[in-house]
């Protein structure tokens, strides 16, 4: 295996899972994510249906590798029941999301054919 520098990651996603029955608890996680990280993070859109490589609904926060440290701690302890997705982008969106993610919560199977091509 040939060892990646850390200055190839550009940045970090973290996808909140969700469904109907927790939908109010993602909503309630998303304005907390907002108020407390503002400013470090970039907030995407909440989408009611599985989008790309997602098998459930979700959102997106990005964040600067310079704010992985704060971010990912506090959201695996403060997800509640939610499901959180955790990858790099390196430019190499298969496997970021195959081979370098990391779960907070039951792992899911991703639908990596979205991302293939």
């Amino acid at each position: 295996m040939t060892e990646m520098p850390i200055s190839q990651i550009e940045s970090w996603h973290a996808h909140v899972y969700f469904d109907d029955a927790s939908k109010a608890a993602a909503l309630a996680l998303r304005k907390t994510i907002e108020t407390r990280f503002q400013g470090a993070m970039e907030m995407g859109r909440f989408h009611e249906r599985p989008v790309g490589p997602h098998p459930r609904w979700s959102y997106q926060v990005a964040f600067r590798p310079e704010h992985f440290a704060s971010i990912l701690p506090w959201l695996s302890l403060n997800r509640g029941d939610l499901v959180v997705f955790v990858h790099p982008n390196t430019g190499d969106a298969l496997g970021d999301h195959r081979d370098r993610a990391v779960w907070l919560g039951a792992k899911l199977d991703l639908d990596l054919d979205a991302l293939k091509g």
